[in-house]
């Protein structure tokens, strides 16, 4: 009996000994997106909660407790078409700012006895860069052990994002006025994440990869409708993201990333014709600002036929300050109406 009792206690000892050997972060842990979300909560109206997801992220956890996120801004879900390239291109602004990256150095003394409670709390600091700003941030966060090699990360309430914070309110301001409505300037975000212990995970995750943990809200592949050609180049008139060095034609260097954008949903409207329509304010004599309008619609022509743009798909159009989208009687309207507009003509 004493015998087959050691027994016993010996296998049950070998059994356990990897997960009492192992660190907490020993092998380094990988990010499974398939099996973790990460959403945030906008409010229009005053009332009205809207929530998103985000459906490409990656991330790891090295052996030094090194935590890195990357989450592809593009993935944006709110389950509607349009409404996600207004969140890409009017919101975060894509084209130059493509990611969100989070960054903790987690102690391993606040888990180590994790595969004892099985769950804990903590405070953790993490910086997170969003939208060309880097703030830092605490983020109370559960984590629960699920087993030897998996374990559960989340936010225990939601985080509460200033948008003045991160650059994020004229961004705001396009929304409204795209949409029509008004917008609360805060955006709250959830995350819950799942890791497994991979073994590989000692380094950085490389700046740009993503994993995408759903592809419904990725920019779908091949040619688009013309319905979709159409409101994406409504949406993206307003974007106000062509810009120019003050009385000149000379396109600031800003506005490529743009225009890269812009050229490859263009190649994907097929046999579509593109007016690019150039806008000025009532600044000026009119004569002035009608040749500076049309000089400005042909250097974007120009760009985008660089980009690779047939000519015949593109009509450059100057309309200087007759069609302006509001009086020209603040700077804030002026500058509205200083534009490059995009249109499907035919």
């Amino acid at each position: 009996m004493y015998r087959l009792t050691l027994s016993i206690i010996t296998i049950f000892l070998l059994l356990i000994r990897p997960a009492l050997a192992a660190g907490p972060f020993e092998g380094g842990w990988q990010l499974t997106p398939e099996s973790s979300a990460i959403r945030f909560i906008s409010i229009k109206k005053g009332s009205i909660a809207e929530s998103s997801r985000f459906a490409a992220f990656s991330g790891s956890i090295s052996e030094a407790g090194e935590a890195k996120i990357h989450i592809a801004l593009d993935s944006v879900d709110t389950s509607i078409d349009l409404r996600n390239v207004r969140m890409r291109f009017l919101f975060f602004e894509t084209f130059t700012y493509p990611e969100a990256v989070i960054t903790a150095q987690i102690d391993p003394a606040h888990v180590a006895d994790l595969a004892a409670v099985q769950r804990t709390q903590i405070d953790l600091p993490v910086t997170l860069s969003l939208h060309g700003v880097t703030a830092d941030l605490i983020i109370p966060v559960a984590v629960t052990l699920l087993g030897e090699n998996r374990v559960a990360v989340a936010t225990v309430q939601p985080v509460i994002l200033k948008l003045e914070d991160f650059n994020l309110i004229a961004g705001k301001e396009k929304l409204e006025e795209a949409a029509g409505v008004t917008i609360t300037p805060v955006g709250l975000v959830s995350m819950d994440l799942m890791f497994d212990r991979t073994g590989t995970a000692t380094a950085a995750v490389p700046a740009g990869t993503v994993t995408a943990g759903a592809s419904a809200a990725l920019e779908a592949s091949g040619d688009f409708s013309r319905e979709a050609c159409t409101g994406r180049f409504e949406i993206l008139s307003q974007g106000r993201s062509v810009n120019f060095a003050p009385s000149t034609a000379r396109l600031d260097a800003n506005s490529r990333d743009f225009l890269n954008s812009l050229s490859d949903i263009i190649r994907r409207c097929p046999g579509m014709v593109v007016e690019v329509g150039g806008h000025t304010d009532s600044q000026g004599k009119a004569a002035w600002n009608m040749t500076l309008s049309e000089k400005r619609a042909a250097a974007v022509n120009q760009y985008l036929q660089q980009m690779g743009i047939p000519a015949e798909r593109l009509v450059a159009v100057g309309y200087g300050e007759t069609t302006p989208l509001v009086p020209n009687d603040t700077v804030q309207n002026r500058a509205r109406n200083r534009r490059i507009e995009f249109k499907v003509l035919n």
